[in-house]
C-alpha cells in the first residue's frame, strides 16, 4: 500500500510529511495516523506543519505502517533491542522485535554495536518490521573506522545514507554536545553516559574541534530531506544518576537542541527531543516544560526517567513511574527501560517485561490526559470482572497470556469456566458475588416505603 502512495513523490526535491503539510497537502500517512489516532486529517497536518507531531516514516520502508508522535495522539512506547560483540545473532534480534511488537512498541531502535555483521541484522530488522526503525548512526561509525578518532565527516554522511537506503526512519544525532560545554561536563558526578555522546566527546577533545554533527548538520539534513527520516536530537549529555540531573551541562545542551530544532525545520525536516534519563520525582515537570519551552514544543521522546538509582533489577518498575509523569506532563514518547539496565543485554524476556511496565505507564498518563477513548478497556474489563467472564478479561488485559497463565496457577482451566467466583478470595469470600446476592435478595419495594414516608 505505501509504495503506492510513495511512487507519486519520488520526482519531488524535498520528501518530508513536514513539507507537505506546510503546502497544505494531507499525505497518505497523515490520513492513516488520523484515523488510527480518531482526529482529523486537518488536525493532524497542522501539528505536523507546526513541528509537535512527527510521522517518522523513510519512504524507503515501503511495508511500514504510519505512526505519530506528539501530544495530540496517543503516549508512544519505544523499545530498543540490539546486537553486540558477544551476541549477534540475526534470528535473535528478530525475534526480539517481534516481541516488542507483540507487546505494543510503537517504534524500535536497532542499537546494535560492535557486531560482525551490522547491516544483516538491520536489514532484516527493517524487513520484519511495520513499525520505524530508529538507530544511533555513530554506532556503526565507530565500528566501521576501528578508532572513533580516525572518524571524518565523510565516514558520518557514507553511514546516514546507507542506513537511509536500508530504510531506517529516524536517526538520534548527538549534536548539541558543544565543545565549550565540556569544562561544565567534567564537574559532574557522572561525567558523560551516553555511549553516542561520549564517542562524540572523545573526537572532541581529541581533535580540539567543534561536534562533527554540529559542524555538517546542514548536509545531514539534506539526506533526511530526501527520504523523509525524522531526527532524534540526542541527549549526549543526559544524567545518568540523581546527582547529576537538571545540571547546567544538561540544560545548556537542550538550548542547542532548541536552535538544531529551528535549522531542521528550515530545512522541512521532522523533529524530536530525547530527554534526561536520572531524573527525581520532583524535577520531572520542570524538565518537560523547560524542553517545551527551549525547543518550541517539539516533540519530547524520554528514557524512563529513572526515579531512583538503587533499583538494580527493578529498573523497568522504577523508571516506568518516572515515565507515567514524564508523559502526563507533555512527554509524547516514552524509551522502555528492561529489568536489565545498567546490568547487561536484555534478551526476549527481558523485552516483554520492559514493554508491559512502559505500555502501563503510557496507557496510565493517556487515562490522566482524557485521551478520548483511553479508558474504554478499563471500564469493559470492569464490566467482564463483576459478571466473572474471565475469557472476556484476559482478552482487555495489556498482556492475555500472562493474566491467564496467573489465573490459571489459582483455579485449573476445568474450573474457572463455571466459576462465578473471583479466584483470590474463593466462592465464600468473593466480594462480587456477595454484593450481586445481596442485591438479587433486597426488598426494594419495602426500601421505597420507608424512605418515601
Amino acid at each position: 500500500m505505501r509504495s503506492e502512495w510513495i511512487k507519486k513523490r519520488l520526482q519531488e526535491p524535498i520528501r518530508t510529511q513536514m513539507y507537505y503539510a506546510r503546502n497544505g497537502i494531507v499525505t497518505e500517512e497523515m490520513e492513516y495516523v488520523a484515523k488510527v489516532e480518531n482526529l482529523s486529517p486537518e488536525l493532524v497536518r497542522h501539528e505536523v506543519a507546526r513541528g509537535r507531531l512527527i510521522i517518522p516514516a523513510n519512504i524507503k520502508h515501503t511495508h511500514l505502517k504510519p505512526m505519530g508522535i506528539g501530544r495530540v495522539t496517543k503516549t508512544k512506547v519505544n523499545a530498543n533491542i540490539g546486537a553486540s560483540a558477544v551476541a549477534s545473532s540475526v534470528d535473535e534480534e528478530v525475534k526480539k522485535l517481534q516481541t516488542a511488537i507483540k507487546y505494543g512498541a510503537d517504534t524500535v531502535m536497532d542499537l546494535s554495536a560492535g557486531a560482525k555483521n551490522m547491516d544483516e541484522i538491520r536489514g532484516a530488522i527493517i524487513s520484519a518490521s511495520p513499525v520505524p526503525i530508529g538507530t544511533v548512526p555513530i554506532y556503526q561509525i565507530a565500528d566501521e573506522v576501528k578508532d572513533i578518532r580516525n572518524m571524518t565527516y565523510g565516514d558520518i554522511l557514507r553511514i546516514l545514507e546507507k542506513q537511509a537506503e536500508q530504510g531506517v526512519s529516524y536517526f538520534t544525532i548527538h549534536a548539541g554536545l558543544l565543545l565549550r560545554l565540556m569544562p561544565i561536563v567534567a564537574q559532574r558526578k557522572m561525567g558523560i553516559v551516553s555511549r553516542g555522546g561520549s564517542l562524540t566527546a572523545s573526537w572532541m577533545l581529541y581533535h580540539h574541534k567543534e561536534n562533527p554533527f554540529y559542524t555538517i548538520f546542514d548536509d545531514i539534513l539534506d539526506i533526511c530531506q530526501q527520504y523523509d527520516i525524522a531526527l532524534s536530537l540526542g541527549d549526549g549529555l543526559r544524567p545518568g544518576c540523581l546527582y547529576d540531573a537538571s545540571d547546567k551541562s544538561q540544560l545548556e545542551e537542550l538550548k542547542v537542541l532548541g536552535e538544531l530544532t529551528l535549522r531542521a525545520w528550515d530545512k522541512d525536516v521532522q523533529v524530536m527531543i530525547e530527554g534526561p534519563g536520572h531524573i527525581p520525582i520532583n524535577q520531572i515537570e520542570r524538565n518537560v516544560r523547560l524542553e517545551q519551552i527551549y525547543c518550541y514544543g517539539a516533540p519530547f521522546y524520554v528514557l524512563g526517567p529513572l526515579v531512583l538509582d538503587i533499583g538494580a533489577g527493578y529498573d523497568h518498575i522504577g523508571s516506568a513511574i518516572g515515565a507515567a509523569m514524564a508523559a502526563w506532563f507533555g512527554v509524547s514518547m516514552l524509551c522502555y527501560v528492561t529489568p536489565k539496565e545498567h546490568l547487561g543485554l536484555p534478551n526476549e524476556e527481558d523485552v516483554r517485561e520492559g514493554m508491559m511496565a512502559y505500555k502501563i505507564a503510557a496507557h496510565a498518563a493517556d487515562i490522566a490526559r482524557r485521551i478520548p477513548g483511553a479508558r474504554k478497556r478499563d471500564d469493559e474489563i470492569s464490566d467482564a470482572r463483576y459478571h466473572f467472564d474471565w475469557n472476556r478479561q484476559f482478552e482487555l488485559a495489556l498482556d492475555p497470556e500472562r493474566a491467564r497463565e496467573y489465573h490459571d496457577e489459582t483455579l485449573p482451566q476445568e474450573v474457572f469456566k463455571e466459576a462465578e467466583f473471583c479466584s483470590m478470595c474463593g466462592p465464600k469470600y468473593c466480594s462480587y458475588k456477595i454484593t450481586q446476592e445481596a442485591l438479587e435478595e433486597f426488598d426494594w419495594e419495602e426500601f421505597k416505603k420507608q424512605f418515601s414516608s
